[in-house]
């Protein structure tokens, strides 16, 4: 932030798109745990979107998280990240 108190318009967007676009991730991420208990074919062309767009997150972490038995808690590791991304940003913007 500058000595004025004017932040320019592009960090403001630029935050507020990662704000949005986090939370959206995050329902993302929580809409394929809940879909994960139902018998849905992996087939299903809302399924193959959301692993398509959930996955880039969650492969990373299920190399770097251990397996709880039969659990896997990666989706909400994923969704502790993706809360916690905003947050550093807007400190960091200030």
């Amino acid at each position: 932030m500058s000595r004025t108190g004017f932040q320019p318009f592009i960090i403001v967007w630029f935050v507020g798109f990662v704000q949005y676009f986090c939370r959206i991730l995050s329902y993302a991420v929580f809409a394929r745990i809940i879909l994960s208990w139902f018998g849905i074919s992996r087939y299903n062309i809302f399924i193959v979107i959301l692993d398509d767009v959930t996955e880039p997150i969650l492969a990373p972490l299920r190399r770097i998280v251990p397996m709880l038995g039969v659990f896997d808690i990666t989706p909400l590791i994923a969704i502790g990240i993706l809360y916690v991304i905003p947050i550093i940003i807007t400190l960091l913007v200030g």
